[in-house]
């Protein structure tokens, strides 16, 4: 069952379970926005979170005959739906009656996720930032393994319309929240929509201008949002 709000999210004032939770997903779409933009400029121009974009490039690469974004796009989607089963395999699936705003097996999906983006960050730094093309689809798998593992740690938490990859929903909830005046839902979405582009910016610049530190940025939201949601969520009395 998928529900529209965390059993919590009404208590505890303005930072409520329900907003300290969102405001943590929130800075999860710096991560997202981060290493898609890395992907795109030095992994070879294909998405890591975006499949139904890499199904497109797997489109154009069939009737370009471009075995090089065919490669690609096939490596960060087979890799995805690897790190997206880990994921689920983790953080379990909701159940009817969850009432934790933040289960621990989410908590240990991200540690997970955490763990592969070190592996890439230090890839990346032992290549200086300028992988050979065999290392940039081991590099370029790394990432979309961990987009993988993010999103199904978010779908874990069985709130409707709540995702860090897939945001063309978002964008719809988004505009649709004008018409059904749900204010909560819709500034989370807007805040979501504004964290990506944000995080796409900054992963951007980083890429293009100090491609050693690009890594920092994926990871170090990451690394918020994890210590952030176990001292939010279980180190302090519920």
């Amino acid at each position: 069952m998928v529900r529209t709000e965390s059993a919590r999210g009404a208590a505890g004032g303005f930072w409520s379970d329900a907003r300290r939770r969102d405001a943590l997903v929130i800075v999860l779409t710096l991560v997202t926005g981060s290493t898609d933009a890395i992907g795109l400029i030095r992994l070879g121009g294909v998405f890591t979170s975006v499949m139904t974009g890499n199904m497109v490039f797997l489109g154009l690469s069939i009737a370009e005959r471009s075995g090089s974004i065919a490669l690609h796009t096939g490596v960060a989607f087979l890799t995805y739906i690897l790190g997206s089963f880990l994921g689920a395999r983790v953080a379990g699936h909701a159940p009817p009656d969850e009432r934790h705003p933040w289960p621990r097996t989410i908590v240990w999906a991200l540690g997970m996720e955490l763990a592969v983006l070190a592996i890439f960050a230090l890839w990346w730094e032992l290549v200086d930032g300028a992988p050979s093309p065999d290392v940039t689809y081991v590099l370029l798998g790394l990432n979309a393994m961990a987009l993988g593992i993010q999103s199904a740690a978010v779908l874990r938490f069985g709130v409707s319309g709540l995702s860090t990859t897939y945001l063309t929903g978002t964008l719809t909830q988004f505009v649709a929240g004008f018409t059904k005046r749900d204010e909560p839902v819709q500034v989370r979405s807007g805040l979501i929509l504004l964290m990506l582009i944000a995080g796409a910016g900054l992963g951007a610049l980083c890429a293009l201008h100090a491609p050693l530190v690009a890594p920092l940025v994926p990871v170090g939201a990451l690394v918020v949002v994890t210590t952030g949601s176990w001292t939010a969520f279980h180190r302090r009395p519920r």
